[in-house]
């Protein structure tokens, strides 16, 4: 595999993103991939956002898929992993967190061969941003999540996340909302795969801006990485 020949399915969990969609779209397509199929998953918005992806998002991108119930971020990337035909799979935000101009970095262990699975880490190599308890939080989960699969990462609640297609594809998604994130990392552990981690930059929202991980979702966090060990 290398990257000229590569396909890469990005897949966009959005819910209420009205203000962001289009601008994340533009970064894309500025990213130095050469194939990609991106795959819009809209959770049921209730913003405007069904009526800019109607009409200045569906002409762009290789497939819209509407929910006509709100499911949550798991529920949005199960259907849209289900629609990836690419070689490699990759997860992105709607918003405008994380830059996709590092593509090629996140997904090179996988064109290379070195790698199946590979996760983008806000901490790795990197000053941490973002609030504190936010920080503390995520790291405290990725710790109890590493005890659990015994990986060694920094960084287990990051959006990047990129599979072998094949991979992705074999796990059965059950958590329909946060609790995605140490339900296929405990899962793609169980299959004996080492996740590999490259370092990426972030560029937080503030509470205010975004839709941040509560204090439930922490603790259904905690409930997911205990239950799928």
């Amino acid at each position: 595999m290398n990257l000229e020949n590569t396909v890469l399915s990005i897949v966009i969990p959005c819910y209420n993103e009205r203000e962001n969609i289009l601008n994340i779209l533009d970064r894309i397509d500025e990213s130095p991939i050469p194939h990609k199929e991106i795959i819009v998953v809209d959770d049921c918005s209730t913003d405007g956002t069904r009526d800019i992806l109607e009409e200045k998002v569906k002409s762009r991108v290789a497939k819209v898929v509407y929910h006509e119930q709100n499911g949550g971020k798991g529920a949005a990337l199960k259907t849209g992993f289900a629609h990836a035909t690419g070689d490699i799979v990759m997860i992105q935000d709607a918003d405008l967190e994380y830059d996709p101009m590092e593509y090629p970095k996140v997904i090179a262990p996988i064109v290379e061969g070195k790698a199946r699975v590979v996760y983008g880490s806000r901490f790795l190599d990197s000053k941490a941003k973002g609030y504190l308890a936010n920080q503390l939080a995520n790291k405290g989960l990725t710790m109890l999540s590493n005890l659990f699969t015994h990986q060694k990462l920094t960084d287990m609640e990051t959006c990047y996340k990129a599979f072998k297609r094949e991979i992705i594809q074999s796990v059965d998604i059950e958590e329909k909302r946060f609790g995605f994130e140490p339900e296929i990392t405990a899962k793609i552990s169980d299959m004996r795969i080492r996740i590999k981690e490259v370092p990426i930059s972030y560029n937080p929202r503030t509470n205010e801006e975004g839709k941040k991980i509560g204090f439930k979702d922490g603790l259904r966090a905690v409930y997911c990485i205990v239950k799928y060990h």
